[in-house]
């Protein structure tokens, strides 16, 4: 699945208690419309081509799949739900709020109603100072300098004060404690994509299953009694030299490991593909390599119904899964569930997410972060 987006915002409050809204600002942000991933230090600068009270601004890092022209539209919903009065005058006034677009990505983007980069950021302080605490290797694509570059440059004379900092979202998640997750589910749960979000999101290694490669999985699809065999054991020996080979390699600017499987896996499903003299041969060999594998410190696995299961395949366009027959789909469940109630040394969480869409809705991925979190830390 593509990467997200990374978006870089600057906030910015002279009203009220300004601190207070930057945090409300920042996990209204987070817990509907992105996540947010870096928060930089709070600033204080006097007002900017008006006479008002003095502004507290920061920047924040978000990832997106939503396009930028979707995240602006949420910024306003979300400036006017927190008591900003937009006017039709182009004069700088005060506000309780102020959210702006500093960059989408790398990309140069300009329509009526967005420019990016934002086009005073190279003169301003109160961004620049910001975003050099998050994003201090992100380069100007128009200018081509470097955030050290442009606060070498800029014009503006004004003073700044560092006033403190804010906490940043993913930080309470907890999974820094943990050093392997693993992410599990049948066919087309949407393991992978959420491996890949929290990944994304909380700096982790990531590790992905590579079954693209396994060239008796089409043909299993065509004549799964032919080819039963070969591909579980085929798929059987990939997953123990990846997670062999990858867990470990220790990787020191990363905080755990995220993988969309664990080896158990194998057994699962060659539990309902395989005969029962062919499932015997395989569990010899399969309970030598399990011994060796380490254990996943939360095994989370993503209930799928069967009807939602069928609709991601078919969305998802692989050739050789569009006629997987629904009963093997139950058995595939029904064998993940059965290891689950089965094991008392794995510590799982099942979460049901037949209802929900956590590429598309922020609200249902924070719903999942906030399962995991009630699963690492109850208290």
């Amino acid at each position: 699945m593509k990467s997200q987006n990374t978006i870089l915002l600057s906030l910015g409050t002279n009203m009220g208690h300004k601190l207070e809204n930057l945090e409300t600002c920042i996990m209204a942000i987070h817990n509907t419309i992105a996540t947010v991933v870096e928060v930089s230090k709070v600033y204080e600068t006097p007002a900017w081509g008006f006479e008002g009270d003095v502004f507290y601004n920061c920047a924040i890092t978000i990832h997106s799949h939503k396009s930028a022209q979707k995240i602006l539209g949420k910024i306003i919903q979300l400036e006017k739900k927190l008591g900003r009065t937009r006017t039709n005058t182009e004069q700088y006034e005060s506000r309780s709020i102020d959210i702006d677009i500093i960059s989408f990505n790398d990309e140069i983007i300009e329509t009526e109603n967005l420019k990016i980069p934002h086009i005073h950021l190279q003169n301003r302080k109160f961004v620049l100072f910001p975003m050099r605490d998050i994003a201090p290797k992100w380069k100007h694509p128009k200018l081509n300098k470097t955030i050290s570059e442009l606060l070498n440059s800029y014009e503006d004379t004004s003073t700044i004060k560092e006033i403190g900092t804010l906490q940043n979202p993913t930080l309470y998640l907890g999974l820094k404690q943990l050093n392997y997750i693993a992410i599990e589910g049948n066919i087309g749960a949407g393991k992978t994509t959420l491996a890949t979000k929290i990944a994304e999101d909380c700096n982790a290694k990531l590790i992905l299953e590579r079954f693209a490669d396994n060239p008796f999985l089409p043909k299993f699809y065509k004549d799964q009694n032919r080819y039963a065999f070969p591909l579980e054991m085929s798929f059987l020996a990939d997953r123990y030299q990846q997670l062999s080979d990858d867990l470990a390699q220790f990787d020191l600017f990363k905080d755990f490991i995220v993988a969309d499987y664990h080896i158990f896996k194998s057994q699962i499903f060659a539990k309902v593909t395989l005969q029962e003299d062919e499932f015997r041969l395989y569990k010899t060999m399969f309970d030598i390599m399990y011994k060796e594998m380490p254990k996943p410190d939360l095994y989370v696995y993503l209930y799928q119904n069967t009807d939602r299961l069928l609709a991601n395949i078919k969305k998802r366009g692989r050739s050789y899964e569009q006629d997987i027959p629904t009963n093997y789909l139950e058995k595939i469940n029904q064998g993940y569930l059965d290891y689950i109630k089965s094991q008392t040394d794995i510590n799982a969480l099942i979460i049901d997410i037949s209802d929900i869409d956590f590429v598309k809705n922020q609200e249902d991925y924070i719903f999942i972060l906030n399962e995991i979190k009630k699963k690492i830390d109850p208290d």
